[in-house]
């Protein structure tokens, strides 16, 4: 395949439009914003870049062809016909996964048997259900639409953090917040309760210049397209830079700490990040320049009684009041009240989104007087 084809990058439904904002300011042309993504036109090469470098990506999908088909004996003759050689090995093993809406074909199970068939007896690529390489199929309106998923394990999995605690964000999301909030990698950044330090990693990452994707294989690796030459000289192109911003994380938990600093010293960033057990009541301003509190605080379904937080949302909002003049505040939660309980001069939130079976919104403030 030379001719570009739609690169298709999922995201969280809400934050579809910081992933758009990424995906322009990397370079990528055109991006277009849909429902659960956001897509763009390209080749190869920039399947992998995606990959790479982009942190608020899910996963990237390279469509790869499309075809119309109104009966099984219709999708099984045009699957045969594909060039599959063009973008899969022989020797790899294949998951086919098949949805169907509003189509002739409404039988997803007998759509994959079919299509399973015609890549086993045209390619000869063995098919397993565990396989780590997925061909995905959309049948929309008649309109079978094949994409491969070139990520394979989800891309909030940078191969760094190996300790996690309840409720964890993930990187991907953490970081489309931090785009929310304007952050471009020139200030501090502090979470005053970091749990697994993902914001606090994430965001000395964005400082340092360090790519999502640096530490992890990808699926697009085990394809046909692959050139591992191009792909040696794509990761080794970007430089780690200098930065005089650091990036602090407490908590009153000694294992959130333990596990912030450990993932830290994973993502090799421990140079510029410092993780301290703390109440929230002991938070001390970081000397220098004033910079982002950004913080997922507990709420109430995710810890079962809402009522013990107000409290705790309340000495927030007066220690960063009292002490963090200049700096900006992001606050990720569920619930309205327990924000408006902080008493800080939010703007109106964000739009929903999902996060471990809640909705959550992003509650920002300018500098504080």
């Amino acid at each position: 395949m030379t001719t570009p084809f739609e690169i298709f990058l999922q995201a969280p439904p809400g934050l579809e439009q910081p992933l758009a904002d990424e995906v322009r300011a990397a370079g990528f042309p055109l991006p277009r914003v849909h429902g659960g993504g956001v897509s763009f036109m390209g080749g190869w090469p920039d399947a992998w870049r995606a990959n790479l470098e982009l942190r608020g990506a899910g996963r990237v999908l390279a469509r790869i062809g499309s075809f119309r088909a109104f009966h099984l004996a219709q999708l099984d003759k045009r699957a045969r016909k594909f060039p599959w050689a063009e973008v899969l090995r022989p020797d790899v093993p294949l998951r086919v996964e098949v949805t169907t809406r509003k189509s002739k074909i409404y039988h997803a199970k007998a759509a994959q048997q079919r299509i399973e068939r015609a890549i086993s007896e045209t390619l000869g690529a063995p098919l397993a259900d565990e396989a780590a390489l997925t061909l995905k199929v959309r049948i929309d309106d008649n309109l079978v639409t094949f994409s491969v998923d070139t990520s394979g394990v989800p891309l909030h999995k940078r191969g760094h953090k190996e300790a996690v605690g309840k409720a964890p964000m993930r990187e991907t999301m953490a970081a489309l917040f931090l785009r929310q909030m304007g952050y471009g990698g020139d200030e501090p950044v502090l979470d005053p309760m970091c749990g697994s330090g993902t914001f606090v990693i994430e965001a000395a990452e964005m400082a340092l210049g360090l790519m999502p994707g640096r530490s992890r294989r990808f699926a697009f690796e085990d394809l046909a397209s692959f050139d591992p030459e191009a792909w040696a000289a794509m990761k080794s192109a970007a430089v780690p830079g200098q930065i005089d911003c650091r990036f602090f994380g407490s908590d009153r938990d000694s294992g959130a700490i333990r596990m912030s600093t450990a993932n830290a010293d994973r993502a090799g960033v421990a140079a510029v990040t410092r993780f301290e057990m703390k109440p929230v009541g002991d938070l001390i301003r970081p000397d220098g320049p004033p910079g982002l509190v950004i913080v997922n605080p507990p709420y109430g379904a995710r810890i079962g009684n809402l009522k013990p937080l107000y409290g705790l949302h309340g000495s927030l909002g007066a220690v960063l009041k009292e002490r963090f003049s200049g700096w900006r505040v992001g606050l990720i939660t569920s619930e309205a009240k327990l924000a408006h309980a902080t008493g800080l001069p939010f703007h109106s939130p964000g739009p929903p989104v999902a996060h471990g079976g809640l909705k959550v919104k992003l509650y920002r403030t300018d500098a504080l007087p």
